[in-house]
């Protein structure tokens, strides 16, 4: 028996084709999409759902067999699609990025008004109402992924999982239902909604707790994740309130406190243009050969200095800047300057799992910014104590989404059973 996962990102969409029974991927296929549409503004991100749906279902094409038994199916979070009565897109996608959210309402922004991030799609389509430009066709709003499964089974309206429901912002996490008119009744639990050739397809989810889902096989462990951005992310049993923690809705009624950094990985990637600009008058080094100069750095400072890496704010503060400090004569060193940054980068995350207050057993590292750098792997494990695992699969979304899949097609019982195919890298 095998199992198809689709991560819809926001640049590429991933496919794989997973081996139900040993949990290894068999084939995977990544494709750019290219969706991006020309913006009619600076803050506007929109793509062009027809592109995003004619990569996935290629690749959707290209893994169906016989063998498949479910189809499951993830993608970006918070971005949002018009749909019209006959189940037809009437808009692009609104990503997450897109920021009309921040733009002036009032004496002060559409998201500071509504007390919801810039991106969210409950923010988004209260400033396209507000400015007479949401389709007078439209009956209801959903998430990308949302749209291409309702493409596949043939739905007339969008169906939504509770993980892609609170993403869009306004959602009751008790209650499990929006304070605000977004047209659908959001639902729980592993759900099949349809079939596509014969093969049934699972109730998309949200694609942060796909990949925490696809990478914690033990409960009291943290998923760290380093891209562009950062992210903590931490399975727990109650609620949370805290300034910089947000809760979401997971799986068997557990709930997902997660702490997101808006730089990250960017920090990291700030310091090697810098190094850049500074070599430039004098060599011509590529980003990889200057990242392997880096790493290098990073392995022989002795005393980094202090750097708080929130150069690009927060998302509760986006006009927070970043600081350097601690700067000694013996410090004062490309070196230091690199270490310094790679701390800066796990304190920042260290922080909010303190904020959390959840006792951690371990730490699981996922994305490019950990599997890539040996240094970062070091300072995490470190700054939290605990040794570092990293998951033996790449795909970490479109995993998660094929074990969710199986469990709705009755494979597996629940996540505990389903986690048994999670595998991590030798160490």
């Amino acid at each position: 028996m095998h199992a198809i996962g689709i991560d819809i990102g926001t640049t590429s969409i991933c496919g794989i084709l997973l081996n139900a029974e040993t949990g290894e991927v068999l084939r995977r296929e990544t494709v750019q999409s290219n969706a991006f549409l020309p913006p009619s503004a600076s803050f506007e991100k929109i793509q062009s759902v027809e592109k995003i749906l004619d990569v996935a279902k290629g690749i959707l094409d290209a893994f169906i067999t016989p063998e498949v038994a479910v189809i499951g199916i993830t993608g970006q979070m918070h971005g949002i699609v018009y749909v019209d009565k006959k189940g037809q897109s009437i808009s692009p996608l609104y990503t997450w990025q897109d920021g009309r959210g921040d733009l002036p309402y009032k004496d002060t922004t559409y998201a500071i008004h509504l007390s919801t991030p810039a991106g969210y799609g409950c923010v988004t389509d209260f400033y396209n109402r507000e400015n007479g430009i949401r389709p007078k066709e439209a009956a209801y709003f959903c998430t990308i992924m949302d749209y291409f499964a309702m493409h596949l089974c043939g739905l007339a309206a969008p169906r939504m999982h509770i993980t892609n429901a609170a993403s869009l912002g306004f959602f009751d996490l008790l209650t499990h239902s929006f304070s605000y008119d977004v047209g659908i009744v959001p639902e729980e639990g592993y759900q099949i909604i349809g079939t596509y050739r014969g093969v049934p397809v699972a109730l998309p989810i949200g694609d942060n707790q796909a990949s925490v889902f696809s990478s914690l096989r033990e409960t009291g462990t943290a998923l760290l994740n380093i891209g562009t951005g950062s992210q903590i992310s931490v399975v727990t049993e109650k609620i949370l309130k805290t300034e910089n923690v947000e809760t979401r809705p997971y799986f068997e009624g557990k709930y997902l406190a997660c702490g997101a950094a808006l730089c990250g990985g960017r920090a990291y990637s700030l310091l090697k243009d810098f190094f850049k600009s500074v070599i430039s008058p004098f060599a011509s080094p590529d980003d990889g050969e200057i990242y392997a100069f880096m790493d290098e750095m990073a392995n022989t400072a002795v005393s980094p200095l202090s750097v708080d890496t929130r150069f690009a704010g927060t998302r509760q503060n986006p006009s927070l800047s970043g600081s350097i400090s601690g700067i000694r004569t013996e410090n004062f060193t490309p070196a230091s300057f690199t270490k310094g940054i790679l701390r800066g980068m796990a304190e920042e995350l260290f922080r909010m799992q303190k904020e959390m207050g959840i006792p951690l057993r371990g730490i699981v590292g996922s994305g490019n910014g950990i599997r890539k750098n040996e240094a970062l792997k070091k300072e995490l494990e470190e700054i939290f104590g605990h040794p570092l695992s990293v998951p033996a699969h790449l795909e970490e979304a479109s995993f998660g989404a094929a074990l969710y899949g199986l469990i709705a097609a009755g494979k597996y019982k629940n996540a505990s059973e389903a986690g048994r195919l999670i595998r991590y890298e030798a160490k």
